[in-house]
């Protein structure tokens, strides 16, 4: 049952979770801004993303079933915990100056370990917080600080970064990870589930997952639905990963490098921020679906648009449009899920959904990643571009999909 007090609860959850999240951006910036600076390279650009997605394919089925029969609790601050170890042992060997390449994308590889675990765990607690008819407005609200967080944390990195040195922002992950657990263990109540049970059989993990995928295969709209996702991930993939490298490479008479990565990541970030209040002020349209289609194709346009500009700052323009129109297909994406889904096999279509996750993007960045060293990043960006502008269209014309978007069912939740 859904507390009196939600509102006070659902608070506190996000604001500890977004605590961590600061912290871990300022981690993936160090990362990502570091392998770009120091090779230029798409090849290395690519095996350090597809290292940060392998454990997500590997170690979401287990998630999944971790998510739907374990307390959800103790699997986020188990996961936040283990980011933070890993975190601040690289912080100690970027002080002693001992960090190579190949040792981030070990890292990279590590912490997604801990994501794996940390997304269905968080996505599968929030629709057990809230009222359901919330669902839209607070996953809105949510997304508007991480979009927030996002405005700042670049600008952030890049002042700790001249003034400290790139080790510093490990150290600051660290404590934020720190203050995001605590919040969760002292203010936050997270409303057991119909199954919260320790897995004692052998064998029963397995078991449970792949009740998870029947579930999914019989479910009117979810394959249609999974199926649609895979590919726009994949063509979303060039902007996602490619942009930074693009930046560095096409605008070298522009500004310093920090600069320009900053400005392209605080103009998406902003963007982010103007779409999820959008998206919480209003709600969207009443169906998902349409919703969804027509912020991809808009994303396309933008997407094109990038191919095509040779100017910095109209870059960061389009950069702005395609952090505004962002919101307007991942809120309702997670959402629809959380309405249709059953709440007893929430976690393990969260956990199946971050699988395709997991699968497209590194599928897309390991096709676009070595291209981008063949052939212009701008050819790159035209293509993926046009395909999302004409996919967004696909959404429409699937009937199952188009149905489940207008009104959820009732849901039931198993003991």
């Amino acid at each position: 049952m859904i507390s009196s007090s939600w509102k006070r609860n659902i608070s506190f959850f996000i604001t500890g979770q977004m605590i961590s999240f600061v912290g871990s951006l300022l981690v993936q910036f160090a990362i990502f801004w570091y392998i770009n600076l120091e090779t230029q390279s798409g090849l290395i650009l690519s095996i350090s993303i597809v290292a940060s997605f392998l454990p997500l394919l590997i170690f979401s089925p287990l998630a999944g079933v971790w998510a739907d029969r374990l307390n959800r609790k103790f699997l986020i601050i188990t996961a936040d915990l283990s980011i933070a170890i890993v975190t601040v042992i690289v912080a100690v060997l970027f002080t002693l100056g001992e960090v190579e390449i190949w040792m981030l994308v070990v890292v990279t590889f590590i912490r997604g370990i801990g994501q794996a675990i940390h997304g269905p765990s968080i996505s599968a607690s929030i629709p057990l917080m809230i009222p359901q008819e919330q669902l839209m407005r607070i996953r809105g609200i949510q997304s508007g600080i991480e979009s927030a967080f996002n405005v700042l944390a670049p600008v952030l990195a890049a002042i700790l970064i001249a003034t400290f040195d790139i080790g510093a922002l490990f150290y600051i992950d660290f404590i934020t990870a720190i203050l995001g657990i605590s919040t969760l263990l002292i203010f936050v109540k997270i409303p057991k589930h119909g199954r919260e049970e320790h897995v004692r059989i052998k064998g029963e993990g397995f078991r449970d997952f792949k009740e998870g995928l029947v579930y999914v295969k019989t479910h009117r709209f979810l394959i249609p639905f999974f199926i649609y996702l895979f590919f726009v991930l994949f063509l979303v993939s060039p902007v996602a990963f490619l942009s930074p490298l693009h930046v560095v490479r096409d605008f070298q008479g522009v500004e310093t490098e920090y600069i320009r990565l900053t400005v392209v990541e605080v103009a998406f970030s902003s963007g982010m921020v103007i779409g999820s209040g959008l998206v919480a002020w209003w709600g969207g349209f009443k169906n998902r679906i349409v919703m969804a289609g027509l912020a991809i194709s808009l994303m396309g346009l933008g997407v094109f648009s990038l191919g095509i500009l040779n100017n910095f700052y109209g870059y960061g323009v389009a950069m702005l449009f395609q952090g505004i129109v962002l919101p307007f297909y991942n809120t309702p994406t997670n959402v629809i899920i959380q309405e249709q889904v059953e709440k007893q096999y929430m976690g393990r279509v969260m956990s199946i959904m971050t699988m395709i996750n997991s699968i497209a993007m590194p599928i897309g960045i390991l096709v676009f990643g070595p291209l981008a060293d063949l052939i212009p990043i701008d050819w790159l960006m035209i293509g993926s571009g046009l395909g999302m502008l004409i996919f967004g269209m696909l959404y429409w014309i699937n009937r199952p999909m188009m149905k489940a978007g207008v009104k959820p069912p009732v849901l039931k939740e198993n003991a």
